[in-house]
């Protein structure tokens, strides 16, 4: 079996603030919200009134736009944040590019939590009105899940594996796993990987609305995503993606990349404890921090920073931080622990490839983003959350948690490279 190291060559990222990783690094740096009222339907009778709605995207500047209606939103942020990756790698794919790839070894992994859900409302609600026999011929590649990663596959040519997990709000970061190991194992030399998502619809919003699920401070909807404070109500609905750029490392530095971190390690598995809430005392996730960091090799007093699931749901957060004292024990007061799902809201299925793009940020720039919205401590979230300002510091080492319904868990672990 082959244990090939695997680094991150590009990255792309579209939340609530902004199109482009930049964008994105620079607004959490400055601590802003992408929260606000929700604006693209009319609400109704929604308890929950707000989320972090993309605002400055423009697909043409990265999809034709003949192609553009035939694309679900989810997909266009898929396509748009791989192209951003890509093209920040330089990623050589086929025999007549220096270098380059062959296509048969550079996969594909690209998953959402729910996919089309927009189009899926609007083709019924034709169906209703029009008839069934009325619907368009493109609504089943518009809502299935696997059309982001096969979208991506035909721009860019990579003919290695192509499939989409779709595991709630982990599915990204088992994404970028499953590609790690693929490279790893030597089954593939490079992969585009992570996920997106684009659930801010009348029915995506209905669904988690009665469940209780979502912040209902509508009235101060910046101050709504509040990870690990007292005062926190529920989370808040995002949407985007993130996306990276995966190598085996001696082919990336042959083709001289410009290597921005390694991953390490990864973990996944499963509570089998609840739909919803996480397992009593977070020990499932404990027992996913433990399996990545093992499968990196790592004391878990070498992680310097974890980017937190931190929802800011009353459950997740509490139980978040007893998994963290669990797993690293005194260290865990040493860690810088931060929700950035506090400016993004939680981008369900794209969360952790937005993170994931994100704890590479930490690892180039030496600064960590902050928990926004952190006034009232809650006194079970004790440790080091980077309250309300980003801080300078150079860590060596980060973890980055995603945790989802049905009690499915996926850790990464990332290392400055060396």
């Amino acid at each position: 079996m082959s244990n090939r190291r695997v680094v991150i060559t590009g990255t792309g990222i579209i939340s609530a603030l902004g199109t482009g990783t930049e964008k994105n690094w620079q607004a959490m740096l400055a601590g802003q919200s992408g929260i606000s009222t929700i604006t693209r339907f009319d609400l109704g009778k929604l308890d929950a009134r707000i989320a972090g709605e993309v605002k400055d995207f423009q697909p043409e500047q990265f999809i034709d736009r003949r192609e553009v209606r035939r694309m679900d939103l989810f997909a266009q942020y898929a396509m748009a944040a791989a192209d951003m990756a890509v093209k920040e790698s330089g990623l050589p794919i086929g025999p007549d590019a220096p270098h380059g790839y062959l296509p048969e070894r550079v996969g594909v992994i690209v998953g959402s939590g729910i996919g089309g859900i927009s189009s899926l409302e609007e083709q019924h609600r034709k169906g209703l009105e029009k008839g069934f026999d009325r619907l368009s011929p493109f609504f089943i590649i518009q809502m299935i899940v696997n059309m982001a990663p096969g979208l991506i596959s035909m721009r860019f040519n990579c003919k290695g594996p192509n499939w989409a997990p779709v595991s709630a709000c982990a599915t990204s970061a088992h994404a970028i796993g499953e590609a790690w190991k693929s490279i790893r194992l030597g089954e593939t030399d490079a992969a585009i990987a992570g996920g997106a998502e684009a659930a801010i619809t009348p029915l995506g919003m209905g669904g988690f609305s009665v469940m209780k699920a979502l912040s209902t401070r509508n009235d101060d909807p910046a101050r709504a995503s509040r990870p690990f404070d007292k005062e926190r109500d529920g989370f808040v609905m995002g949407e985007g993606a993130g996306i990276v750029i995966l190598e085996e490392m001696e082919a990336a530095k042959k083709r001289g990349a410009n290597i921005l971190a390694e991953v390490v390690g990864y973990g996944a598995n499963s509570d089998a404890y609840h739909v919803t809430q996480p397992a009593p005392e977070g020990e499932g996730a404990a027992r996913c921090m433990r399996l990545a960091l093992a499968s990196a090799g790592m004391r878990p007093d070498e992680v310097g920073y974890v980017n937190a699931h931190g929802t800011s749901t009353p459950f997740n957060d509490a139980n978040e931080t007893k998994a963290l004292k669990a797993v690293f024990g005194d260290h865990a007061r040493k860690l810088a622990v931060s929700s950035t799902k506090s400016m993004t809201g939680h981008m369900l299925g794209a969360a952790g490839g937005a993170e994931a793009v994100v704890s590479v940020q930490v690892l180039t720039k030496n600064v960590l983003p902050p928990t926004i919205n952190m006034t009232s401590p809650d006194p079970d979230c004790d440790l080091d959350y980077v309250p309300n300002t980003a801080r300078d510091a150079r860590v060596d080492a980060v973890m980055s948690n995603s945790f989802g319904f049905g009690g499915t868990n996926a850790v990464l672990v990332f290392k400055r490279f060396s």
